[in-house]
């Protein structure tokens, strides 16, 4: 069973998917978001290339755990996934997800301009890897 893990952005949408076993998650893209209906056909091309059973979007928190006003938004994206791919949608906790891409990408002595284009797709993974490590 394969989960596309999403970090989605008012600009960008980081991907990442996991493995047929779903134990670990590896970086595929990020999409350039243009409008709601390029942005699902480009993740509608996603799901069946990878054929996907379930999708896990970033859920952004503050610091202190409360929600703010763009965790709707999240919320209203995932419903329109579920409606458009009739697939479950899980969400998960996303709170230092960049900063931990950042970090491994810094580790990585990834230069500044290609960290601008990978972030996204690093900080999917770091949010699927964790929800795979919580549920198995």
């Amino acid at each position: 069973m394969r989960i596309l893990g999403l970090d989605v952005g008012t600009k960008t949408i980081g991907v990442a998917v996991s493995d047929p076993m779903g134990w670990t998650a590896q970086g595929v893209t990020v999409i350039r978001r243009s409008s709601p209906e390029k942005d699902l056909e480009a993740l509608k091309a996603l799901l069946a290339e990878y054929d996907v059973n379930k999708l896990v979007v970033g859920l952004p928190r503050r610091t202190d755990g409360s929600y703010g006003p763009e965790t709707d938004k999240i919320y209203q994206f995932g419903s329109e996934l579920e409606r458009e791919f009739c697939l479950p949608v899980e969400y998960w906790d996303e709170r230092f997800s960049t900063v931990a891409a950042q970090r491994i990408l810094l580790e990585g002595d990834v230069s500044r301009a290609k960290r601008r284009q990978v972030v996204d797709k690093v900080a999917a993974t770091v949010i699927l890897q964790a929800y795979l490590d919580r549920k198995q």
